[in-house]
């Protein structure tokens, strides 16, 4: 028997999360049925259906060789009108600029209306969402972004407030109130939004300079391509995103986020281009992405120590599930910028597939004492051609003063208000295949060592390749190139390796210094 949940129903469509046991996806195919009519065939674990009608009953059930599974009922959302840019006056031939065709739209829209985007491309500046409506870019339409920066409004970092007792921050960059260019799709204080459809947001970055002198700011700092600020109960389905200037989806100070069977590619060697970095967002839920990009997949964040300080808003209730992450610095990345800390994040049922690192954990002194990492699990992921499965590293170079001493200084030293900490971090379950340099890379503060780290249930195989080139497996500085390396730990208070196979390893002994409490059970180099 089959057996699914119906994870969310909107006015045009619905995402539905089949019971499998792989991740990501199923080694068979399913046939998804509407109505007694055959919508998809598809092998994925999290499947989208959209072309539905509004205010409509509808009945869904999967078939997969000779197994059924029962049929589930559900009705769409009501809407009240359903607007087409084109009757805005939207060309959709890529050479007129229809953001002013399609804001208007917007604009126009009434609570539970939906701006339609049909097919064609549409080369957009900046447009900025309201609440209460759905934006459906649907199959074959293409938002591209408009080549000259001089047109993209500029979101201002920190205004003071008229009475001076308070400011108001909109613009951010890397985790400081900065000024940078609006995203391609802007929300600022929305709630109740649905941007839906098979159609592709294209940023458009290597068409323009915004990936050149990536450290320097030209004009403003660079821009998202969808940027959702103090938003809530927002959902995007669906979309292919790609080409963007920087981290692509930033969610920031926003809660109650839904992202479905999104696509987000960027040119691998582009320069901070994270795929979804939710920032100081509480209650996002991860399903189905499809994620290759030039920095870190999904980056998890919550700021710089001036916005813990006067704007705290930790991160936490994040999940990331049945999803995939190929290219990257990492696949799922806790930091840097997590000042005002994270909790609870789970990530399940993924597959990882060649990126550098899979899990990665990054923080260093001056993120603060507000800046706490706990509860954080991974289950049930498998590896592919990742060079260094886990790494969790607390002295990062970032920043202007990456590198100086205060950051980078490995003797103990004093515990004040500027000193990060890790709680209890868990991987269990896990497959790796063919790993390059490192199954594991975790080094503490020495004045604030790592609470807990737990792996367990882990099958290891390193690349069989022989001339595979040592890397430094952590940003930090003085720290040695690693081939085909164990384990590396120091400066954790209890450490937890349970049930533990590594084949291929160069070495068999694992490097520990500094570990409180180790509990090793079960563990084989072979």
């Amino acid at each position: 028997m089959i057996d699914f949940e119906i994870v969310k129903v909107f006015k045009r469509s619905v995402t539905i999360e089949v019971c499998c046991d792989t991740p990501y996806e199923n080694k068979k195919i399913y046939d998804i049925f509407i109505n007694g009519e055959k919508k998809i065939s598809i092998n994925k674990n999290v499947i989208s259906i959209f072309d539905l009608l509004p205010d409509n009953d509808y009945n869904i059930y999967i078939t997969c060789e000779n197994e059924d599974s029962d049929k589930k009922n559900f009705h769409t959302e009501y809407e009240y009108v359903l607007l087409n840019v084109k009757d805005f006056g939207a060309a959709g031939d890529g050479v007129k600029t229809d953001s002013v065709c399609i804001q208007a739209a917007i604009n126009a829209c009434p609570k539970d209306g939906t701006v339609y985007i049909p097919k064609g491309k549409y080369l957009c500046t900046p447009v900025f969402l309201k609440s209460n409506i759905d934006l459906w870019i649907d199959k074959d339409a293409i938002l591209i972004g408009e080549k000259d920066r001089k047109k993209y409004p500029i979101l201002p970092g920190m205004t003071q407030s008229s009475d001076e007792n308070d400011e108001y921050n909109i613009g951010s960059w890397e985790g400081n109130p900065l000024d940078c260019f609006a995203a391609l799709i802007t929300g600022i204080s929305v709630e109740n939004v649905l941007i839906f459809g098979e159609g592709i947001l294209d940023g458009n970055a290597g068409m323009l300079d915004w990936w050149k002198d990536a450290k320097k700011k030209n004009i403003a700092w660079r821009p998202n391509t969808v940027f959702l600020h103090n938003c809530k109960n927002i959902a995007m389905q669906g979309l292919c995103i790609m080409n963007s200037p920087s981290w692509t989806v930033h969610p920031y100070y926003s809660d109650n986020l839904l992202f479905l069977n999104n696509t987000i590619m960027n040119p691998d060697n582009s320069p901070n281009t994270d795929g979804l970095d939710p920032e100081s967002c509480e209650n996002v839920l991860i399903l189905g992405a499809d994620i290759s990009v030039g920095d870190d997949c999904v980056a998890i964040k919550s700021g710089k120590y001036y916005m813990a300080l006067k704007h705290y808003k930790p991160a936490k209730n994040i999940v990331i599930r049945n999803s995939i992450f190929r290219k990257g610095h990492g696949s799922v990345t806790i930091g840097s910028e997590v000042a005002a800390g994270v909790y609870d994040v789970s990530v399940e049922k993924c597959i990882f597939e060649g990126t550098d690192r899979g899990l990665r954990i990054k923080t260093r002194r001056g993120r603060g004492e507000k800046s706490v990492l706990d509860n954080i699990c991974f289950e049930n992921i498998i590896m592919k051609d990742v060079c260094m499965p886990f790494t969790a590293n607390m002295f990062y170079f970032c920043d202007p003063d990456g590198h100086s001493d205060y950051v980078q200084n490995q003797d103990k030293m004093e515990v004040n208000e500027k000193t990060p900490k890790i709680g209890k971090i868990a991987a269990r379950d896990i497959r790796c295949e063919n790993v390059k340099n490192i199954f594991a890379c975790l080094y503490g503060l020495p004045e604030m060592p790592v609470e807990e780290i737990v792996l367990e249930n882990i099958t290891l195989n390193f690349d069989k390749n022989e001339n595979i080139k040592p890397v430094v497996p952590i940003m930090m500085d003085n720290f040695p190139t690693m081939c085909k390396r164990g384990i590396f730990a120091k400066n954790i208070k209890k450490l937890i390796l349970k049930n533990i196979e590594i084949t291929g390893s160069k070495d068999s002994n694992p490097f520990m210094e500094n570990i409180e409490d180790c509990e090793c059970t079960g563990v084989s180099f072979n």
